[in-house]
Order: structure tokens, then sequence, then C-alpha cells
């Protein structure tokens, strides 16, 4: 049963929930302007930078479903509270660290409390706002905070790092997380399912070190060889763990992931594997903008961090008439339209050249991508949660949010490792550095700009046209029941 709030209350709440849903986004990127500066004082290699980003990703993605399961039936709120308050020790003792192991494991137990945070937080707006316009308006604002949480990200992570240091991208966390919890017993009502407390905790560690292993053997086959036993035997354990995954969850009494029947809906695996492919796209052009700035046009963290400006205002600005859309149009047609101009904007980073220009080779790429991502975001979670009863709301909740980490970290494993292979060669050839690493952005990019047109292509042969317009009738006329998903 939906708890019932006074309007007022209900958008208080979401002000909140929002505000815990851009921390958690923004600790994926607000890392990244400051890569050098840690990568200097920690003395990371190149190739071990993208474990700062991933560190954080593939626990947070790992873990996901058990978080939504946990928030299903020990109660939304306590698992938000929970989620939040381990996010700020986390950020803390990663402001502390003086090793590169110190900060890689303070930055997994980052992602641990993400887990926790994140679907108990958009489980909460599914049964707090009723389905239709009035979820559409809150998952606008909903999408609106998460897409533009990267661009901000970087923006945040240039100021700080310039101005105080780059253990304050962490440190910034931690007065955030003690509001979020002193307010939450406030503002947000309790909401949790009855019944048996089981939780597939074999199901969430065997998936999380499958897809770390896998990332793991994909950041480090450059250097070691594709096809060397190392990379061969990486990989092939990983996929063992994601096997016995899968055989974990068809035995369970109460799976994180119930194979096969959720994913007999096409709207649900449509969705979640086109959320695979968006975070691909987003997570490497964050991570490669950043770096070519840097490395390459010699920005200092401050002006790479206020080059995000636009990028982080065209987020918002689409995302809010994306919610419109969505009701006007359904969720499919926007979703598509949203990855294709995000693939367009990907290829036209793709043409960054070593002695580029901030205009041609940043800011009108960004503004294209920028609209594509916002168009991408609202739609794509309005899908992921429509039809949804309220006791299975963390399950969904958890399932999108895994797919768009899981999808960013292997991207971004598989991405930096173009990149850095074809910059070792171009160096071990001759050309000059900043040559090498343009030409390695480059290919990363295209490849990114791929993965957002597959993306586009599963969703138009994947997700229900019917159950997208049936979603836009019902929006239109003010129905509160949920629209069953097609299958």
């Amino acid at each position: 049963m939906s708890p019932t709030l006074a309007p007022d209350r209900k958008w208080l709440a979401l002000a909140l929930l929002a505000l815990a849903q851009f921390v958690v986004v923004l600790d994926a990127s607000i890392v990244n302007v400051a890569l050098p500066s840690i990568g200097r004082d920690l003395e990371f290699s190149q190739e071990n930078l993208s474990w700062v980003i991933n560190a954080y990703t593939l626990t947070f993605g790992g873990f996901l479903l058990l978080g939504g399961r946990m928030a299903d039936l020990l109660g939304r709120r306590n698992m938000f509270m929970a989620g939040i308050v381990l996010f700020g020790v986390a950020s803390l003792l990663g402001g502390f660290s003086t090793t590169e192991g110190q900060l890689i494991a303070a930055r997994a137990l980052q992602g641990l409390g993400a887990a926790l945070l994140s679907p108990a937080a958009l489980s909460l707006v599914t049964v707090i706002f009723k389905e239709g316009a009035e979820r559409n308006k809150a998952l606008g604002v909903w999408g609106a905070v998460a897409g533009s949480g990267g661009a901000v990200g970087v923006l945040l992570g240039g100021m700080l790092t310039e101005w105080a240091g780059w253990e304050w991208v962490l440190f910034v966390n931690v007065p955030i997380a003690v509001v979020g919890a002193l307010l939450a017993p406030r503002l947000l009502p309790e909401s949790r399912n009855e019944g048996a407390r089981h939780f597939d905790v074999a199901g969430a560690v065997s998936v999380t070190a499958g897809l770390s292993l896998l990332v793991y053997a994909l950041v480090d086959a450059p250097s070691e060889g594709w096809g060397s036993a190392r990379t061969l035997g990486l990989i092939a354990l990983s996929l063992a763990l994601i096997g016995a995954f899968v055989a974990i969850e068809r035995r369970s009494k109460a799976p994180l992931v119930p194979f096969p029947g959720i994913f007999r809906h096409r709207t649900i695996t449509g969705i979640n594997l086109t959320a695979l492919f968006v975070a691909a796209s987003l997570f490497s052009m964050f991570f490669f903008i950043s770096l070519y700035m840097q490395q390459v046009l010699g920005y200092d963290a401050l002006k790479a961090g206020l080059s995000y400006l636009p990028l982080a205002g065209g987020i918002i600005v689409s995302a809010g008439l994306a919610s419109g859309l969505t009701t006007r149009f359904g969720f499919k047609p926007v979703l598509i339209a949203g990855l294709l101009l995000t693939a367009a904007g990907l290829i036209w980073f793709s043409q960054v050249s070593a002695d580029g220009n901030y205009v041609s080779d940043i800011l009108f790429p960004s503004l294209l991508a920028a609209v594509g991502l916002g168009f991408a975001f609202v739609p794509m979670t309005v899908a992921a949660v429509s039809g949804v009863e309220n006791h299975e709301a963390g399950l969904a909740s958890g399932l999108i949010n895994t797919s768009q980490q899981i999808g960013g970290a292997l991207g971004l494993a598989i991405l930096a490792s173009i990149a850095n292979s074809r910059t070792g060669d171009l160096v071990a050839g001759g050309d000059p550095m900043p040559v090498a690493l343009t030409e390695g952005f480059q290919r990363a990019f295209m490849v990114g700009a791929g993965f957002a047109i597959l993306g586009a292509i599963l969703a138009t042969v994947l997700i229900s046209s019917k159950a997208s317009r049936e979603h836009k009738e019902a929006a239109q006329r003010g129905e509160v029941e949920p629209v069953a998903i097609a299958a």
C-alpha cells in the first residue's frame, strides 16, 4: 500500500531523495578531474587510474540488487539511512587515504553504501508518487538530478581539487550524508513488504566477484596480452562466477533476480539492456573528456571543471523537457531519440585533435550530448518502474541501477583498454605523447558512440510499443492504476 503524504511533504521528500541520488551519481564522476592529482600523489599508473572509478561502480552495481531486496523487506527508509551513513564514513576514509590500495578500498566501500541507498531512494519515489503524470513529473526531477550529477561532479571536482586538494572531492560528501541521515526520519515515510526475510548474499557476492574479475581482465589485457594465459584464465573464471550467479538465482527461494520470469517481459529486458549501453557511453565520455582537457589541452583542474557547465545545464534543461515529452509521446520514442543524439555527440567528440580548442572540440559536442542524455535518462527511468507493484519497487529500482552501474564499469574498462592500447602503440612508434593520447581518446569516443547506437537498436526492437502507448494514454488521462507491462 502506498504511503499517503500531503503534497508539500511529497515534494520535500523528493528533494531529499533526489539530493541523495545526486551525490551517488556525482561520486561516479567527481574524481575524474582529480585523477591526475590523485595519480601523482598516490603514485598510480595510467592503467590503474580507472580503478578509482571502477572500484566504486562495481561494488555499487554488484550489490544493488541485494540493496533493493533489503529495502523491500527491512524498510526503504531504514536502508536509505543505513546507506547514506555508510557512504559518508567511506568518503571520510577515502579522503584520508595515503596509498593506492587504501583509496581503492574506500571507493569500494562507498559503492556498497550507494548500493543500499540508491534503490531505496528510487523505490520510495515510486511508492510516494502515483503512476502517471505525477510520477513522470517526479521522475523528470529525478532524471535531471541523476543526469546532471555526472557533469556537476566534474565541475565540483575541478573546483575542490584546485582550491582545496583532491581529498575534498571525498570529504564533501560527509556533511551531506549527516544532513540526509538527520532529515530522513522527518521527511520520509517508512515502506516495506511483509513476508519472509531471506537475503541472497551468495548471489550478490558471486555476481560482484565475477564482474570485478571481468573488468580487471579487460583493464589488464593490454599489458598482459589479449591471448595470454592470465587474461584468458581471468575471463574464464569471471564467466564461471557469473554462471554460478544465474544457477544460484534459479534455485534461491528469494532470488535477487527471478530468472527467467522477470525477463519474459520485453520492456523489462529491453530497458535494462539499453541502460547497460547508455551507461557505457556516459561513463566513458566524462572520463576521457576530463583526461583530454588536462593531459592534452593543458587545462588545470578548475578550468576543466568549469568547462563542464554547459553540459550540466543542458542535461538539466533537456531532462525537464523529456518529462513532458514522455507523458505526451510515451517513453519509447523519447528514449530512442535521446540515444541517437548521444551517439551523435560522441561521434563529434571523436574528432578531437591534439591542438584542439574548447568551442569546437568540447562545447558544441557537449551540448548535443547533453540533450541526448537528458532525453535518455528520464524515459529510461519511467519505463523501468512503469507498471511495477509497490512490493516489487525495490527489485525494479535495483535492477535498472544495476544495469547502469555494471554497464558503466564494463564500458569504461573496455574503452580504457582500447584507448591505452592505441596510445601505447603510437608512443612505441615515436609519436609525441599528446598526439598518442588524443588518438587513443578518439578511438574510445567512437566505440562509445557505437554503444549508444546499439542501445537505440535494442530499445527499438525489445521495448514494447504497446506498453509505451498505454503508459502515455494513462498518464494523459491522469489514471493512477499501474499499467501492465506488455510481454
